[in-house]
């Protein structure tokens, strides 16, 4: 499934826009990641590194998704958090998306998202030919195994809980603050509400201090590429 452009085969395009897809696709990038939670979602994913969580035209890339499971690693919701860990752990497996076509400026503001928390790491995962059930992995038909890079959890054991972080949920329940969209439910799953202290994005949206450096970072980019406002990918 390709994360940019929707449609835009029914759009008649003119000179400049034919121009700005020439330049889009020159820029296509060769870095690959394995992504395992709110980055399996294209909103937020648009947003880190395009500065938009929804399709532009002029931010037709030819980066692509596919499903993907990383074996011998455990995720586990973070406490008083929206998103997850995940550590090497024999026994346990990770399914999220196989995501190519980054380039090292992505990766850059992927790096700023995702802060002192984790390290981008070296893993092998399966690509999936046939998605079985998310929670138990049954009718799972694997592929071709791939090395590819993630952000594996760095920060102290003790944050993490011993439970599942569960993407359905986040999308119904909590993907609205992440991406400035609605939600499709509205409700928490937690067995106890956060304190209102406490960011559940760990500062990376609203007026936390990571969403104000990639918003810097977007703001920049924009001004490089005189683009009249439409975020481009690039790299640093």
């Amino acid at each position: 499934m390709k994360f940019y452009g929707n449609q835009e085969d029914d759009l008649p395009l003119d000179e400049p826009f034919e121009e700005h897809i020439k330049q889009a696709q020159a820029k296509m990038g060769t870095r690959t990641a394995f992504f395992y939670g709110t980055l399996m979602a294209q909103e937020v994913l648009y947003n880190v590194i395009f500065g938009t969580s929804t399709d532009s035209r002029y931010s037709i890339q030819t980066v692509a998704q596919k499903p993907a499971i990383l074996h011998n690693h455990k995720r586990s919701r973070v406490k008083h958090c929206d998103y997850p860990g995940v550590i090497p752990q024999e026994g346990h497996s990770v399914r999220g998306t196989y995501v190519t076509g980054l380039t090292d400026g992505d990766i850059y503001r992927l790096d700023m998202f995702e802060g002192s928390q984790y390290e981008l790491q070296t893993v092998r995962v399966r690509l999936l030919e046939t998605e079985g059930d998310e929670v138990t992995g049954k009718g799972n038909v694997e592929g071709e195994e791939v090395e590819t890079q993630t952000y594996i959890w760095t920060d102290s054991l003790e944050r993490l809980e011993d439970k599942e972080w569960d993407y359905s949920a986040f999308r119904k329940e909590k993907l609205a603050r992440w991406s400035g969209g609605e939600p499709e439910e509205q409700g928490w799953d937690d067995e106890e509400k956060t304190e209102d202290s406490i960011d559940p994005t760990g500062g990376r949206f609203g007026n936390g201090q990571i969403a104000q450096d990639l918003s810097k970072e977007h703001e920049k980019l924009k001004q490089q590429e005189g683009n009249k406002g439409e975020p481009l990918k690039s790299a640093v």
